[in-house]
C-alpha cells in the first residue's frame, strides 16, 4: 500500500478537555489511524477526505456489472464472489458511466487494518442520496451492508445502483464515507432529552423514544409553496464529480404544496422532500437517521443518514438546518400527511471534539439547508 501526504505531518490534536474511551472517532483521530497504517490506499488519503467524524472513500480504477447483488457471508471473499458474478469488468481509471437498474461493483482504493476496538459503519455522501445512487459497502466475510466489524483487516468495496440517472464516474470519485467508532458507545433516551434541553437539538421536538422523531413538511415554502421535486425519467447523465454544472429543470419537477398537505408517492418514482424540524448537532456529537419502521408505512426515507458533527450548529455558522429526505415508495402508492413521522434521529458522543467542524470552514455543502438539491444543480 501507498504511503500517504501530508496528512501525517499534521499532529493527531486533542481539541477536548476530557478524552472519552468510547465513542465515534473524531477527525484527528481518523488522523493518526492512517498515520499508524490502520487506514492506507492505493493512492495517498487526501486531506478533503478527511471529515469531521468519517472519511470519504474513492472508487478505485475498474468496476463490475453484477448479476445481482450480494453478500458473501462468513467464510467467503468478496473476490470470490465477483468471479462468480461478475459480467464485465469496466476501466472507470478515465471515467465511465454507470447505467440506471444495474448494480456495479467497484474496489475501493482504501483498506482496513483495524484494532479489535474499533469498528465501522458506512453511508452514501448526502449529495450521492440525493441523486438517486444507491450505494453500500461490502467487506470480506460479510453478513451485513454498511458495517466494517472490529479488528477487520482486509480491502473494501462500493456496491452501486444508480436508480433514477445514469451517472458518470471515475476513480477517485468519492460516493460513501465510513465513520469508524471506538467500543460501542449509546445514548438513551433519557441522556438524549437532557441533550436536548441543554442544546436544543431540533427546534420542536416530539417524542423521544430511541432517538428523536422526525416529520415531513408538506406545507412548504409560504411564497412559493414548493414543498419538494419529484426525479423526471430518462434525464440526462449525472457527472458525480461535477458541482454546480446542471440546471435542475432539466431533473427535476417541483411540487407545490396542497390545501390537504398531503402527497401521494408514485411506486418507484423519487422525492426530495424536507424535515419540518430544524436540526442541531454539537461538536462533540454525531448524528444518524435511522431506518424508518417499515410496519407504518412502505417506503424509504433516506440513503445518506450520517449527520456531522457542527451540522447546523451555531458555532459553525448554522441555525439549525432542516433535514432533506430522499424518499421512495414501494409496491404501492402511499400518502403522506404534514408532520408525519418518518425517521428518527440518533445521536452519539465523540471521543473528543473534532479539530474541524461542519460548517462553511470546511466547505460543507448543506450547513444552514432548507429544501436543497443535492450539490450538482445551480441554485
Amino acid at each position: 500500500m501507498a504511503l500517504f501526504d501530508d496528512l501525517t505531518s499534521e499532529p493527531a490534536s486533542d481539541t477536548s478537555a476530557a478524552r472519552k474511551t468510547s465513542g465515534v472517532l473524531p477527525s484527528q483521530d481518523l488522523r493518526a489511524l492512517i498515520a499508524d497504517k490502520s487506514l492506507t490506499a492505493t493512492t495517498p488519503i487526501a486531506k478533503a477526505q478527511l471529515q469531521p467524524a468519517s472519511l470519504d472513500l474513492r472508487l478505485g480504477n475498474k468496476a463490475y456489472r453484477m448479476r445481482a447483488s450480494f453478500l458473501p457471508g462468513p467464510n467467503r471473499l468478496v473476490q470470490d464472489a465477483i468471479r462468480d458474478l461478475v459480467m464485465h469488468e469496466i476501466d472507470i481509471s478515465a471515467g465511465a458511466v454507470l447505467e440506471t437498474g444495474c448494480v456495479y461493483l467497484v474496489p475501493l482504493m482504501e483498506h482496513a487494518n483495524l484494532s479489535a476496538k474499533i469498528s465501522g459503519a458506512a453511508n452514501p455522501k448526502s449529495s450521492t442520496g440525493r441523486i438517486d445512487v444507491f450505494t453500500r459497502l461490502i467487506c470480506d466475510n460479510a453478513a451485513a451492508f454498511d458495517r466494517v466489524e472490529a479488528g477487520y483487516k482486509g480491502p473494501l468495496y462500493a456496491e452501486i445502483s444508480p436508480k433514477t440517472f445514469s451517472v458518470l464516474v471515475r476513480a477517485g470519485s468519492r460516493l460513501n464515507q465510513l465513520r469508524l467508532r471506538r467500543g460501542s458507545p449509546k445514548t438513551s433516551d433519557t441522556l438524549l432529552r437532557r441533550l436536548h434541553e441543554e442544546v436544543g437539538l431540533v427546534d420542536a421536538v416530539g417524542d423521544i423514544d430511541q432517538g428523536i422523531a422526525f416529520t415531513i413538511d408538506l406545507k412548504g415554502d409560504a411564497v412559493s409553496g414548493l414543498v419538494g421535486y419529484r426525479a423526471k425519467r430518462h434525464a440526462g447523465v449525472i457527472d458525480v464529480d461535477n458541482s454546480g454544472g446542471y440546471d435542475a429543470a432539466d431533473f427535476w419537477e417541483p411540487l407545490i404544496a396542497r390545501k390537504s398537505s398531503t402527497l401521494i408517492l408514485d411506486p418507484d418514482e423519487f422525492y426530495i422532500l424536507a424535515s419540518r424540524e430544524a436540526v442541531t448537532v454539537p461538536p462533540n456529537y454525531a448524528a444518524e437517521m435511522v431506518p424508518f419502521n417499515p410496519l407504518v408505512g412502505e417506503f424509504r426515507v433516506h440513503y445518506a443518514g450520517f449527520f456531522d458533527p457542527g451540522f447546523g450548529h451555531s458555532e459553525s455558522g448554522g441555525a439549525g438546518s432542516r433535514g432533506v429526505l430522499e424518499v421512495r415508495s414501494h409496491e404501492v402508492p402511499f400518502i403522506l400527511d404534514d408532520g408525519q413521522i418518518v425517521g428518527r434521529l440518533i445521536y452519539e458522543p465523540l471521543t473528543a471534539v473534532p479539530d474541524v467542524i461542519y460548517g462553511a470552514g470546511i466547505g460543507s455543502n448543506y450547513q444552514r439547508q432548507g429544501l436543497k438539491l443535492s450539490k450538482h444543480f445551480r441554485s
